[in-house]
């Protein structure tokens, strides 16, 4: 007798020309707890999204019971037993918990009304297996915590009966007290014989809640073994194991005294009193696993979030108040990591994308903008930033290659000559030969003195290209290392501390 409820051989997927999962091969054991662990990008969500019928597979094999199974949709894979409870809840937060769980199958009665004392019942019963909740089925998804929120996406597993129940880093915006009840219902589900995929950055709830574990790292499974057979090096070790390559440019420039200060940040259910400095011609890396706080923290740094308390300083003199145009008053350059959404005006002309930041400066009269020098402008940020373009004052940048694209996005900022930079993911999603354009942009806005401050997912960018790395986790920084301090088992050790 089979005793895999889940089998997947030599899964591939592809992305254009970039192989995002190359011949996965695990499987996952009736009434087991696997954990799915590997660093941002390593394949996890993709290998999710394709067991979930999000993505059809490009090869490979996929065995549920025993039996060939084929997830061509969402409905499909949810049909089959298997449920998935994701960061992003997928929940109206504007309705009812209970309209919420019965959202497309709802209950009628004989004459064709909807039956609300029916499936109210039906709520009430299920999540009554959960435990006390303290949630009402008649409770807005919108006033509810997140960890309640959970309560509901897990209900929705109990009432389809999921056999096979898929927690995509469930932990990230919970208490410690929602976190323990968390836990407490995977280990019932498990105790009624539900097998669980768990995929968490937090090592420690890894080891202490599952029975197996599997290493993905770039698009490839490195092992899955028992947990008791593994310690948390090993782990960290198989997760990281790239030795970086060369493709970041070498620059000769000049660190200087500190000049960028970050002192005392505080946002209220946030940080607690972050402090930090840059020194002029520094670049400075941030890493951390996705819920650390990297972004929340440039953006609360940069005044598109309050801060609660704290100062900036430049130089001695008090960046105040901290909101976007005063900061931008202020020679602060902010690279969002949506650069689709939030970084670019998709069906403009680069033109009106490059010169955005800059418009009081174009101004050729309290009517009239001075469209030869935007033309001249644009013409210098498409030539150095090697923007390939066919004609910058009518291509829209939607129409560009996402490097291009972000290339754009930096132009929009080095045209001001910053001297504070703060970069959200700048390379994420572009290929390896924009990579390299980019870091060089990096560079020499480092050699003209700017003080960088770079978040990344990835490990070896951040070393190949910064000068000194910051490591958060759950909203704080736990550690900093020097150049020749880099080692990448010790930056992730740091990024996993709770």
């Amino acid at each position: 007798m089979n005793e895999n409820i889940l089998e997947l051989k030599g899964i591939t997927k592809s992305f254009a020309t970039v192989k995002v999962l190359k011949d996965i091969t695990f499987s996952l054991k009736k009434g087991e707890i696997l954990g799915l662990v590997g660093e941002n990008g390593a394949g996890k969500s993709t290998l999710m999204n394709v067991l979930g019928g999000i993505y059809p597979r490009d090869g490979g094999e996929i065995f549920l019971e025993g039996k060939s199974f084929e997830p061509v949709n969402p409905k499909v894979s949810s049909d089959a037993g298997i449920a998935f409870v994701q960061q992003e809840l997928n929940l109206f937060t504007n309705l009812t918990v209970m309209e919420n769980l019965f959202i497309t199958e709802m209950k009628r009665s004989k004459l064709g009304n909807i039956n609300k004392k029916e499936m109210k019942k039906i709520v009430c019963e299920k999540m009554d297996e959960l435990g006390d909740t303290g949630i009402s089925p008649d409770d807005i998804i919108g006033n509810l915590s997140m960890g309640q929120r959970q309560m509901v996406e897990i209900t929705k597993s109990i009432m389809k009966d999921s056999r096979i129940i898929i927690f995509d880093e469930p932990t990230t915006s919970l208490s410690n007290k929602e976190k323990d009840k968390l836990f407490e219902i995977m280990h019932k589900m498990q105790a009624q014989g539900k097998s669980i995929i768990f995929i968490s950055h937090i090592l420690e709830d890894v080891f202490e809640h599952t029975d197996e574990i599997a290493v993905l790292r770039d698009g490839e499974i490195i092992s899955q073994r028992k947990t008791k057979e593994l310690d948390t090096n090993t782990v960290i070790r198989e997760m990281v194991g790239r030795e970086l390559t060369n493709i970041y440019p070498i620059c000769q420039k000049e660190i200087k005294e500190v000049a960028f200060e970050v002192k005392n940040i505080c946002q209220n259910g946030r940080f607690q009193n972050v402090n930090f400095n840059i020194k002029e011609g520094e670049i400075v890396g941030m890493f951390g696993l996705m819920g650390a706080g990297r972004t929340e923290l440039l953006r609360c740094i940069f005044g598109l979030d309050p801060m609660d308390e704290g100062e900036l300083y430049y130089k001695g003199e008090k960046i105040a108040p901290v909101n976007p145009q005063n900061c931008i008053r202020n020679g602060m350059a902010f690279i969002t990591e949506n650069r689709r959404e939030e970084g670019l005006l998709i069906p403009k002309s680069l033109k009106e994308n490059i010169v955005l930041s800059s418009l009081r400066e174009h101004k050729k009269n309290l009517m009239f903008m001075d469209a030869a020098q935007e033309r001249e402008n644009t013409e210098k940020m498409v030539q150095s930033l090697n923007v390939k373009t066919f004609d910058p004052n009518k291509q829209t940048a939607g129409t560009l290659s996402g490097g291009n694209q972000q290339k754009i996005v930096f132009a929009k900022w080095v045209l001001r000559e910053p001297k504070i930079f703060l970069l959200d993911e700048p390379t994420r999603g572009v290929d390896v030969g924009a990579k390299y354009e980019i870091y060089t942009i990096i560079q020499d806005l480092a050699k003209k003195n700017s003080c960088v401050l770079m978040v990344s997912s990835e490990i070896e960018e951040l070393m190949g290209v910064c000068d000194r790395i910051l490591v958060m986790s759950n909203n704080r920084i736990t550690g900093e290392l020097k150049k020749e301090e880099y080692v990448p088992e010790d930056i992730m050790k740091f990024a996993v501390e709770v």
